[in-house]
């Protein structure tokens, strides 16, 4: 089974998943919101299912950003 298969993507693809920059997706998996799988430059991958979907207005072209994942229990924002 490929990572696609398993909703295993980049963090680019992460990114522009949810409408938000890079750095986000990352806090969000230091923060313990989100998993991190693999460990190195260009090879963490993030769940799709984890992450919040944008949607854009097929008319206006109008982003909506979805909420961002919660906070595990005990665990503070950075």
């Amino acid at each position: 089974m490929s990572l696609a298969e398993q909703g295993l993507v980049p963090e680019d693809l992460a990114a522009y998943y949810t409408g938000r920059p890079a750095s986000t997706i990352r806090r969000w998996a230091a923060e313990g919101r989100i998993q991190r799988y693999g460990a190195g430059r260009g090879k963490v991958r993030y769940n799709v299912f984890e992450l919040p979907r944008k949607t854009v207005d097929p008319w206006t072209g109008e982003v909506t950003l979805g909420d961002p994942p919660p906070l595990p229990a005990g665990a503070r924002a950075a």
